[in-house]
């Protein structure tokens, strides 16, 4: 379930740094690094953080689709907000609400709510097969 954003890292030689920018992704995303290793990973906390603070608010937002170009490069957001996303677009196109997922699970309603809180999403091995049982979708193969 790995969730990626597209961004845009050029070198500028003037400021000596790489830029990255991820236009198509809510108003924009600026940020730089030194290296283009450095301004991956300053793109991916920046991308994280956006995506984690639109789900804490129950904000609407798309995800750009990737784009093919030699200096475009799909940057990869952290496991615990690509899990958070994942679920509340699985639960959500399965017309579900977080009480009836509970319910489901067999759990209480905030023990759920925190599988789709980025920030405490850390579900076990046993919650994830609950969810596969619920959703009807394998998420863990050995």
């Amino acid at each position: 379930m790995k969730t990626a954003i597209p961004c845009r890292i050029t070198y500028s030689k003037s400021d000596k740094c790489w830029y990255v920018e991820s236009p198509g992704f809510y108003k924009g995303i600026i940020t730089y690094g030194n290296s283009l290793d450095e301004a991956k990973a300053m793109a991916a906390e920046a991308v994280s953080g956006l995506l984690e603070s639109h789900l804490e608010h129950d904000d609407k937002f798309t995800i750009p689709k990737g784009r093919v170009s030699p200096d475009w490069y799909d940057i990869e957001i952290e496991p615990g907000v690509a899990f958070a996303l994942w679920l509340r677009k699985t639960r959500l196109s399965h017309n579900m609400t977080l009480a009836e997922v509970a319910e489901k699970m067999r759990v209480k309603y905030q023990v759920y709510q925190k599988l789709e809180n980025p920030r405490t999403a850390n579900p076990t091995l046993k919650t994830l097969k609950k969810l596969e049982t619920i959703f009807g979708q394998e998420l863990v193969t050995v």
